[in-house]
């Protein structure tokens, strides 16, 4: 994941940041990150969101932080208007439904904006789903809000995160996402399989030119069932629909279905000690939440990138969340957004350049 676009600045792809939940760290990583000059120098990035609550943060934090950062005055942000009922609700530290209020406004004007073709991807900071809850939205997250606005059907979560030990890169795509753990059974269709692997075979070509390569699939019981004895999802459904996959992706190495338990060796291996381990996969599917995020979150928590495909804009954002319980005091790490907001930039000039080469082919 080179995240080098020195060559491109007179066209700098045209980036918006949300706040994310007021109460939360989006705030604090978005001014660490945007304090960085690799990131105010490299980067068209505007911040949108409020700026009296941001400029609320900046001062909560002790002037050995804040000598370090530029104030939010100094940043391109496009204010969003809270009611003042509203905005006097909203404390550092105490996700509520004013907070999810102002992060639900804020993603609506970014998409809107987005749409309207004034930016060019959208990054996120992190929202709590149970203040958006509170609020009176129910949206399992900031995905399903995204697809739901640009009008598409087919999209994925899929976690971007490069070695620093080794460089190697790590793509997960989750086949789930956020729905309890008794219901994954019973949505894993071949249908919804099918979406989820074109939709990252697809990522595969478009953003990153893998054309021919490997997809590991992790099984969904112990042991990937045991011929049907510690369950029978692999045998019944998953393994006739993965045939018929192979044959329609001959250009890719399908590996299914990997026990959950071994799945990830190699890819902890790669990621802190031999990134040219054979027949390491390009990407890997896991099939529900956890099954995913824990790896992902293990190697790479402070440099993992979620991306959002099948949206007809780039969307990235850190890999954590708000963590209310340290907002406000400093001590927020901004590596992962400084590695969304780079991912983003990156993302759309693969885009844009694929473009221009199919209009010439």
């Amino acid at each position: 994941m080179s995240m080098a676009l020195d060559s491109y600045h007179p066209n700098k792809p045209r980036l918006i940041l949300t706040q994310g939940d007021p109460a939360g760290i989006g705030g604090e990583v978005i001014l660490k990150a945007l304090s960085h000059r690799k990131i105010s120098d490299d980067y068209d990035v505007t911040v949108l969101g409020n700026r009296d609550l941001l400029i609320q943060n900046y001062t909560s934090f002790p002037e050995s932080i804040r000598s370090n950062l530029r104030h939010p005055e100094e940043l391109s942000i496009i204010n969003v208007a809270i009611p003042s009922d509203v905005q006097e609700q909203i404390f550092l530290g105490r996700g509520n439904a004013a907070s999810g209020w102002a992060s639900f406004a804020f993603m609506e004007e970014a998409i809107a904006r987005t749409l309207a073709g004034e930016f060019d991807g959208i990054v996120t900071a992190p929202i709590a789903k149970s203040a958006w809850k509170a609020a009176g939205y129910n949206y399992p997250g900031q995905t399903e809000l995204l697809a739901q606005k640009a009008g598409v059907d087919k999209f994925g979560m899929l976690f971007v995160a490069r070695s620093p030990h080794t460089g190697w890169t790590l793509r997960c795509l989750l086949a789930t996402t956020h729905i309890p753990l008794e219901q994954v059974p019973q949505t894993l269709t071949p249908e919804l399989m099918s979406k989820k692997l074109d939709l990252l075979i697809e990522c595969l070509e478009e953003d990153f030119g893998i054309v021919q390569g490997r997809i590991t699939i992790a099984g969904l019981n112990p042991h990937s069932g045991e011929e049907g004895q510690l369950g029978t999802e692999e045998q019944e459904i998953l393994l006739p629909w993965l045939e018929k996959a192979r044959d329609r992706y001959p250009h890719f190495q399908l590996d299914g279905f990997i026990p959950p338990d071994t799945m990830w060796v190699k890819p902890g291996q790669a990621w802190y000690g031999n990134s040219q381990i054979a027949n390491i996969a390009d990407a890997y599917l896991a099939l529900y939440h956890d099954q995913g995020l824990i790896p992902v979150k293990l190697m790479g928590f402070d440099r993992a990138v979620n991306t959002s495909i099948g949206l007809p804009f780039v969307r990235t954002s850190p890999d954590h969340g708000t963590a209310f319980d340290i907002a406000g005091q400093g001590m927020a790490d901004d590596t992962s957004m400084q590695a969304a907001i780079q991912f983003a930039a990156e993302l759309v000039t693969q885009r844009k350049q694929r473009k221009i080469y199919h209009q010439h082919i």
